[in-house]
């Protein structure tokens, strides 16, 4: 057991220099572009993380959690959720289009599979794979999970919890994290209470954290810092929901 937390250790500390490079795929005629992630140094063992982006498409907080994570030995992949030529230019736009695979999730989840089937083309093994998202990109975490996607687990940074009550609800067979600020406007009680029973329906193994004075969109710089906007950055719940979500990959892939 030491010998293998110690495997983890090294393995969770290695130090590369990150570099992103651009990957074109496609849906049907829609033309995808997401970025992929490559450890500079070699791993024992291939462990993947795909990336979904906020409501504005690829964006510098996705790409520097991409970093990050790749500095860490780990493989990643942002999604191109949108298209090449279908990328918001404003929150409007934004709200329309993420407000549409929302509510059309079979399509959001063909394009959270794509990306997916990116990572496993980079050589990492399918059953080697967590998914973690932000705002709508951790809306499209739990839609991996809804979906059984095969992997290790899913993690949803102040995700929009919610989904068409009229859907069945499924097993869930992937470990879920729900990293949340205590004081986010967007998302309701309500809703907070519909998915933890969602969650005990599908027999999931399930986890739910709240951050102090955390609001919408907790973990990006670019919010601001005024919690009256209902979305804005908060630095202590950033590092410590950046702290559980590594601790939750060395749980998934001891």
């Amino acid at each position: 057991m030491i010998q293998k937390w110690l495997s983890l250790f090294c393995f969770f500390t290695l130090v590369s220099n990150a570099q992103l490079k651009s990957v074109s795929y496609v849906d049907e005629a829609q033309a995808l572009e997401g970025l992929a992630g490559i450890p500079q140094k070699e791993v024992a063992e291939k462990r993947g993380v795909l990336i979904l982006p906020a409501w504005m498409g690829i964006d510098s907080h996705a790409q520097e959690s991409a970093e990050k994570l790749q500095k860490m030995g780990f493989y990643t992949f942002v999604a191109d959720i949108y298209g090449v030529d279908q990328r918001p230019k404003n929150f409007k736009e934004a709200s329309e289009k993420a407000g549409y695979y929302k509510k059309n999730f079979l399509a959001y989840q063909k394009r959270i599979q794509l990306a997916y089937n990116q990572l496993v083309q980079l050589g990492v093994p399918s059953k080697n794979i967590v998914v973690m998202g932000y705002c709508f990109g951790g809306t499209g975490a739990l839609e991996a999970a809804r979906m059984n996607l095969p992997v290790r687990g899913v993690v949803s940074f102040h995700g929009g919890l919610g989904h068409d009550a009229t859907r069945p609800t499924e097993n869930i067979n992937t470990r879920v994290l729900v990293l949340h600020g205590a004081d986010d406007p967007y998302v309701s009680q309500e809703e907070i209470k519909t998915f933890q029973e969602e969650m005990r329906i599908a027999k999931a193994d399930w986890e739910m954290i709240y951050y102090a004075n955390a609001v919408h969109s907790f973990t990006d710089k670019g919010a601001g810092t005024d919690n009256k906007r209902g979305a804005a950055y908060n630095e202590k719940a950033a590092i410590r929901s950046w702290n559980r979500m590594v601790q939750f990959l060395r749980e998934v892939f001891e």
